[in-house]
């Protein structure tokens, strides 16, 4: 199975570099990313769409499913839960160590690196055994690290710089 990650177009927080899981819509940017995304997209033949349920990532598939197909909701799609750090700009805190599978150090109430990759690779293995030929995912940076994980492996650890940017798309082969 063909699936195709892409990351939702720009929204207000990315703009001012600030780590969130807030519901927020694309900016006027993220709509026109979305927009030209459209002419790669319809060259893709795909089955159906799935989505996180935040709100700039459905928006970005709406935008982006020229061939009209079902867009669909799933919940571990959504970014990592920031806890403390959400709302905080991205200079506050060691984003390398909070993208690095192996550290120790912890902000208080996120979700861990580990747990999140843990709740996509078990939507991948679910995946696995639908009957699709080729899904378009729209997600998060998170996630698209998540799916770096799962199909390129743990390398050194350090996940910061293995995210997509905004309305990048990302192919890859999801084997049974």
């Amino acid at each position: 199975m063909k699936v195709y990650l892409i990351r939702h177009g720009e929204c207000q927080s990315n703009l001012l570099k600030i780590y969130t899981t807030v519901d927020e819509d694309l900016n006027d940017t993220g709509i026109k990313q979305a927009e030209e995304l459209k002419d790669d997209v319809a060259k893709i033949d795909y089955d159906i769409v799935i989505s996180s349920p935040l709100v700039r990532a459905y928006h970005t598939a709406e935008i982006i499913n020229v061939h009209h197909k079902e867009i669909i909701i799933d919940n571990r799609l959504r970014e990592r839960e920031a806890g403390n750090l959400d709302g905080k700009p991205n200079s506050t805190f060691d984003r390398d160590e909070f993208w690095n599978y192996n550290s120790t150090i912890h902000y208080d109430n996120e979700e861990l690196v580990s747990h999140l990759f843990d709740r996509i690779q078990e939507f991948l293995d679910e995946l696995k055994d639908e009957d699709y030929n080729t899904v378009l995912i729209v997600a998060h940076s998170g996630v698209s690290k998540a799916f770096s994980f799962y199909f390129e492996g743990m390398g050194d650890g350090h996940f910061l710089n293995r995210g997509l940017k905004n309305c990048e798309i990302k192919e890859y082969t999801l084997k049974k």
